[in-house]
């Protein structure tokens, strides 16, 4: 039976996941609220970032991304931070799909898959 290590388990979920050497984290988004989409977006990256720190990755071993946009309108602010923030040799495979979020003020959800290198 594989190990399965939670980061930050909360009571509905955990943060992140780790199993066989993939770290699965969850949809994040900017608890701030009320911030334009580019800043959301570079919050939830940080956080992202933070979660990756703690599994033992980073942004260069990331394999799928999945951002939610409560508006198709946000794109080009979120791709501005996105890009400031992406491995320039290694992006990983990406979606964007506007979808409704929980919150009507968070504009940006992002999920990520990655590799453990620890």
């Amino acid at each position: 039976m594989p190990e399965i290590k939670r980061i930050e388990p909360g009571r509905r979920f955990s943060e992140a996941v780790v199993c066989d050497g993939v770290v699965y984290i969850s949809g994040q988004v900017d608890l701030a609220r009320n911030r334009d989409p580019k800043v959301q977006t570079a919050e939830v990256l940080k956080t992202i970032d933070d979660l990756l720190a703690k599994a033992g990755s980073d942004k260069e071993h990331i394999l799928r991304c999945t951002i939610y946009l409560s508006n198709m309108g946000y794109f080009s602010e979120m791709n501005q931070a996105w890009e400031e923030w992406v491995s320039k040799t290694n992006p990983p495979a990406r979606s964007v799909l506007e979808s409704a979020l929980p919150d009507p003020s968070w504009k940006v959800q992002i999920s990520i898959v990655a590799v453990v290198v620890d």
